[in-house]
């Protein structure tokens, strides 16, 4: 199952199954408690991770002590490549939002495999040239969306990697609290209440604990654009 996950991130897109499995074989395992940090903002680093089992936050905090979510990563998904390319401090806070588990590589294992698999670089800058129109779609939410566009499609997001379907709706397990949900919309958490209170009087969604099920996509996704 391990091996079937890390297929999905970008770094094992364009190998074959031999390189893949040697790849990931080279690659450390770390477990982390829910709420537990696998680095902070400021710390130095060289190691890029993927998510194989439950789901991480990245974060940065403000010289006030405001919290901002970059992004709310699942199984599959890699974040730290930044380090390997730029050695510095660390742009953000990585945080276990459950018990999950992370593969990591070193820049020195991972700069072999740059040297004679060309497939692993194209497959890293995949990942950087995603990350840059993530954060481009985030400046332009910020400038011309207002919080319940912005609400919307976050949970639209949400429900796209950890969702699941049923006869009532998307099941989305995002398993984040309301003051980190506004956080990922860079918006207060009353704002962000009000918009889902509003969804929820309009028949979209329903709210269950760390939860939502989305009754009305299709509206959701107008309210998006």
């Amino acid at each position: 199952m391990d091996n079937d996950v890390l297929r999905q991130a970008p770094l094992f897109s364009g190998l074959d199954d031999e390189a893949a499995m040697w790849l990931g074989s080279s690659m450390s395992q770390t477990r982390l408690a829910r709420g537990e940090a696998l680095f902070r903002e400021g710390d130095s680093g060289d190691r890029l991770y993927v998510v194989t089992e439950g789901k991480i936050k990245l974060g940065r905090t403000s010289a006030d002590g405001r919290e901002n979510l970059l992004a709310i990563l699942g199984p599959g998904q890699m974040f730290g490549e930044l380090s390997l390319f730029d050695p510095g401090p660390r742009s953000a806070t990585a945080t276990a939002v459950t018990d999950a588990t992370i593969r990591s590589l070193s820049h020195s294992e991972l700069s072999r495999w740059l040297d004679s698999r060309p497939d692993v670089a194209r497959g890293l800058l995949n990942q950087l040239a995603s990350r840059l129109r993530r954060a481009n779609d985030v400046v332009a939410d910020l400038v011309f969306s207002d919080v319940p566009g912005r609400v919307a499609k976050a949970l639209l997001d949400l429900s796209r990697r950890f969702g699941r379907s049923a006869d009532d709706g998307i099941h989305v397990h995002h398993d984040l609290t309301q003051e980190e949900l506004a956080q990922l919309v860079g918006a207060s958490r009353e704002t962000v209440n009000k918009a889902l209170s509003d969804f929820v009087a309009r028949g979209w969604l329903r709210l269950e604990p760390r939860s939502v099920v989305l009754l009305n996509v299709e509206r959701l996704q107008h309210r998006a654009r």
